[in-house]
This record gives structure tokens, C-alpha cells and sequence, in this order.
């Protein structure tokens, strides 16, 4: 998103920005989030381990799964941030099957799955999201863990289907108010590459991305009181970007105190070795942040 200043601090900013919202999705948009909701059977669970395609919504989407599936145990499901396919967390996902029943996929246009038919928006991902649950986890109860975009979208999912999501886990979320952050951070007035930066990622919020989904900013809606970890990462990476950096990276804290209000619950932490990559780069801290919130899902 931060054009080429540093490859690490644009990809990172570029993914965590994208994921925010859609296109024309407005605040009542993200309150009726999923329309996917109609007495529409569900399918049997899959228990495949492995990688496998899954028809949602008459698309094919790439899911991988690894790990037994425990009783009342819930299911993690891993969702990864702009521009990364589900291979990204196979590590993670390999390291929380040996406890946990835990599935990644990826989302229209990225990865193996189908591309969009058209322009994306929360309601779509929202759809999605729900077609792979209903055929990976049932009935059962699951946690979501997000980087970036994928954060993101579990935020936003999860305060309107609390009977289904019972724990959280955001790495490095992209705010709730990106938008608004990059608007105001890198000024309309700014030169070079700040510019350049700039108007990428209003671009990206358009909908210029692989997922061709469009992104508007959104308030941050309460799940009640499940367990949620909010990780920010501890490397300011985006201190690297000319006279603006100090000011994103700002932001961008303010951005992961705001996911607290998702529960009373909620709890930040810091990843203090990490970049944007918290489960590459302290994947202790992500696996741990996963198992505790299962845990305390299952009421262990």
C-alpha cells in the first residue's frame, strides 16, 4: 500500500489496509452484514485433512484443514491477510492442529479459489465466510484468527454471528478507520512518494486490489464478552515511510486499542521482536494468543 519505500512496509500497510469494508458498504451495510442467513440446510461437516475445493454460493473455494475434530471442541479457522493465500499460514496451521482442529482457506480472488464475479464487498466476504463454517464447522463453535485484512473481516463478522464465533484473535488487524488514518496521516498536499503512497491506497480501497474489494471505514461493533486478543506488531515498520511514518504507525496503535471494544474481554498485547508478520516472525506469540483463546472458548 506504501508504494516502494520499503517492500515490508508497503506490503504490510497494503494488506492491513485492505480490509476495512466494500464497496458501497455503508454503516447499515456492515450492521446487516450477512445474507447468508435464510433456513438454507447445512451441509455435512467436511473432515478432510489436506487441501480441498468446497462449493459456496456456486463458487469454488480452496480450503486446507489439519487436526482432529474434539466434541464441543471449536474449531480455528485462520484467515489471511490481502494478497497472501492460505500457504502462508500453513506453518501456523500445522503447529495448532496437534491440539486443535483448525482450517484456512482463501478468499474469492486470491489463492486457488474462483475469482469474484464481480466487484466484493462486507456482505460477499460475509457469505462466504459463513458457506465455508457451515461445511467445515456446522454447528459447532469456532475461533477466528486474522491477520491484516483477514483480522479485519473477522472483526467485522463476528459482533453478527456471536452465536457461531466464540473467540477472536486479531494479529495486526487493519483498523476499523484506515481510511480515514491514511487520509489524514499523508495529506492531500503531499509530494513524492508520499503522494504516490497516498493515492495507491485510496486506489486499494476502491477496489483495485486482487479481491476486488472495495473498503470503507466502520465502527467497531461489541461481540459481548468472548475471550479476544488483539497482537500489534512491535517493529515500527512503518516509521520507514518519509516525514509520515511517525504518524501512521500512530495511527495504527490507535487503530488496534479501538478493537478492545469488540469485548469486555478483549486484551492487547505486543509483539515486541515482530513486523506486520506477527505469526512469522513470533509465531510463539500467535500460537499462544490461538490456544488460549480456545481454550477459554471451550471453557477450559
Amino acid at each position: 500500500m506504501l508504494g516502494k519505500i520499503k517492500a515490508s512496509a508497503l506490503t504490510a500497510l497494503c494488506c492491513a489496509v485492505l480490509g476495512a469494508g466494500v464497496a458501497g458498504c455503508d454503516g447499515d451495510a456492515v450492521e446487516k452484514w450477512d445474507p447468508f442467513a435464510a433456513a438454507t440446510p447445512k451441509p455435512a461437516i467436511e473432515s478432510f485433512s489436506g487441501t480441498k475445493k468446497l462449493k459456496v454460493a456456486g463458487r469454488s473455494v480452496n480450503v486446507s484443514c489439519a487436526g482432529n475434530l474434539a466434541k464441543g471442541r471449536p474449531v480455528v479457522v485462520l484467515l489471511p491477510g490481502m494478497g497472501d493465500d492460505l500457504g502462508k499460514m500453513a506453518a501456523l496451521q500445522k503447529t495448532l492442529g496437534e491440539k486443535n482442529r483448525v482450517c484456512s482457506y482463501d478468499r474469492l480472488g486470491a489463492g486457488a479459489s474462483d475469482q469474484p464475479a464481480g466487484p466484493q464487498d462486507f456482505a460477499g466476504t460475509g457469505k462466504i465466510l459463513t458457506g465455508v463454517l457451515d461445511q467445515i464447522a456446522g454447528d459447532r463453535p469456532v475461533v477466528l484468527a486474522g491477520h491484516s485484512l483477514g483480522g479485519l473481516i473477522a472483526a467485522r463478522y463476528t459482533p453478527q454471528h456471536r452465536d457461531r464465533v466464540k473467540g477472536l484473535v486479531l494479529m495486526d488487524a487493519t483498523p476499523s478507520t484506515m481510511i480515514a488514518d491514511i487520509s489524514k496521516a499523508i495529506p492531500e498536499s503531499a509530494k513524492g512518494q508520499a503522494a504516490q503512497l497516498r493515492a495507491q491506497n485510496l486506489a486499494v480501497f476502491q477496489g483495485q486490489n486482487p479481491e476486488k474489494l472495495a473498503i470503507s471505514d466502520g465502527r467497531v461493533d461489541s461481540a459481548g464478552n468472548i475471550p479476544v486478543e488483539v497482537i500489534q506488531h512491535g517493529q515500527p515498520y512503518l516509521a520507514a515511510i518519509p516525514t509520515y511514518g511517525s504518524r501512521l504507525e500512530r495511527a495504527w496503535a490507535a487503530g488496534q486499542r479501538k478493537w478492545l471494544a469488540l469485548s469486555s474481554g478483549a486484551k492487547l498485547s505486543t509483539a515486541a521482536k515482530s513486523g506486520h508478520y506477527i505469526y512469522v516472525d513470533q509465531p510463539d506469540v500467535a500460537v499462544q494468543a490461538v490456544q488460549r483463546v480456545t481454550a477459554q472458548a471451550n471453557g477450559e
